[in-house]
């Protein structure tokens, strides 16, 4: 009965690619299958009774309040011409250095991840501002494109990311259930501010990573990015400061409030999107009809979210039904190799289902199904939950199916060739797959900082 866990996913994986929205089916391949089970005594039907208490404290969860806001927050920057106030200050501060645009491009985008933390709006948000102007000016267009759709990425990275705050709530389950399987009955808890403080520094060393690339580009290959007209390179101290300063002073508060221990990230959430919306409206980009869209917006992201939760939910409880944990558990413990075996299959795997998959559904599927047994393993959970965003991060650059690789397509220009949007995120991808060996190989670029504010 136990491979019939793992039938159990080969045809949610099946169901998926029909199109079928991944709540439904979810929740739906997991009825069926306990359905079928409890007809033929394969599945014992007090399993389900469950799941009242679950769906209960799904909703209830404080930590997962930090989602609407956090998308509220983002949405807000979105629509309030923050990112396109900072593009226009930094390529004319970098405009009079070749390929300065490029370098804009990665610190706007840096500097957009750590306010809003979607994926998606990044992306689409600098393919719409700076892809036109850069292909104007010249720009390779698999140069310009791959910039722009790595730049993106970093919200999965860079707190206050949503990623990590889906991520930090999983595995402090997992970790707190790991615990108890091996007998510690006082378990040590992992938060998602130990997520975010992990990520700080994985997330700088990308992004030094990123303009350490534009810069060899400019002088190994000038003709890919090439200089920009003098007469657009003036700036005055004040406009640079007036892009530059709004969304620092609100990163600084919500991150700041966490870091220091002030609040919680729910809490520091709270801050942000208040902060957003008092930025809005200093910018005069605050209106009825503006406030009723983000609204709108925020309810249809989070209401995604709790719904795929609910579904991810539901699945993991038939899977364990059916014995899929245990099943995972005599897996791991005898491939050859021990605890480096397991976490590089679980990697791959997760790398892979990230074409298909979104980091919402695997985060809530996939992650509570190996963590546990990992974490068992003596894994540290901050080292793990940033090596499956990073990885996460890296699956949706690649091609063919790399979520951002559409995001851009979607608002590219018809002459930019999609080869040529592949080509460029090639070497993007390299560089996070060097990320994510040296945080392998050197566990502390993780660790240090979480341990040095809360050791």
């Amino acid at each position: 009965m136990e491979y019939i866990s793992l039938l159990m996913f080969v045809v949610v994986c099946v169901v998926l690619l029909f199109g079928f929205p991944v709540a439904y089916s979810l929740a739906g391949t997991a009825l069926i299958f306990a359905g079928v089970g409890v007809l033929t005594g394969g599945f014992e039907s007090a399993y389900l009774h469950a799941l009242p208490s679950r769906l209960y404290g799904i909703v209830t969860n404080q930590t997962l309040i930090a989602v609407p806001l956090f998308v509220f927050m983002g949405v807000v920057l979105e629509k309030s011409k923050v990112a396109e106030n900072l593009l226009n200050a930094m390529t004319q501060l970098f405009g009079q250095y070749r390929g300065g645009l490029a370098i804009s491009v990665i610190l706007v985008g840096a500097l957009l991840a750590a306010s809003t933390g979607i994926v998606g709006a990044t992306v689409v948000t600098m393919g719409l501002l700076s892809l036109p102007t850069m292909l104007k000016q010249g720009y390779a267009p698999s140069f310009a494109t791959g910039s722009i759709c790595a730049t993106g990425t970093l919200g999965q990275i860079i707190p206050p990311s949503i990623a990590l705050v889906l991520l930090g709530d999983v595995l402090s389950s997992a970790y707190q259930k790991a615990q108890l399987n091996m007998g510690i009955f006082s378990p040590e808890s992992v938060s998602v501010g130990d997520l975010f403080v992990g990520a700080i520094v994985p997330g700088m060393i990308l992004v030094s990573l990123y303009l350490l690339y534009v810069v060899m580009v400019t002088w190994f290959q000038p003709h890919k990015v090439p200089k920009v007209a003098p007469q657009s390179t003036n700036v005055s101290l004040a406009s640079l400061l007036n892009a530059l300063l709004p969304p620092l002073i609100l990163i600084f508060l919500v991150l700041g409030a966490i870091l220091a221990g002030f609040a919680t990230p729910t809490e520091a959430a709270g801050v942000g999107a208040t902060g957003a919306l008092v930025l809005a409206l200093l910018q005069k980009q605050l209106s009825l009809s503006k406030l009723k869209e983000v609204m709108l917006n925020t309810t249809k992201v989070t209401s995604m979210v709790f719904l795929i939760l609910i579904g991810a939910s539901i699945f993991s409880l038939v899977f364990r039904g059916y014995g899929g944990e245990e099943l995972i558990e005599q897996l791991f413990n005898s491939l050859p190799g021990g605890v480096f075996t397991a976490v590089l299959l679980v990697m791959a795997v997760i790398f892979v289902l990230g074409f298909i998959l979104d980091f919402i559904e695997i985060t809530f599927v996939v992650v509570p199904l190996v963590a546990p047994v990992l974490l068992a393993m003596g894994i540290d959970p901050i080292w793990l939950g940033i090596m499956i965003a990073v990885n996460l991060q890296t699956s949706f650059l690649t091609p063919p199916f790399g979520f951002a690789l559409f995001y851009l397509r979607g608002v590219a220009p018809a002459t930019v060739k999609t080869t040529e949007i592949y080509k460029g995120v090639l070497p993007f991808i390299l560089i996070q797959i060097m990320l994510l060996i040296a945080m392998a190989i050197w566990p502390n670029l993780i660790t240090w900082l979480p341990e040095y504010l809360y050791g």
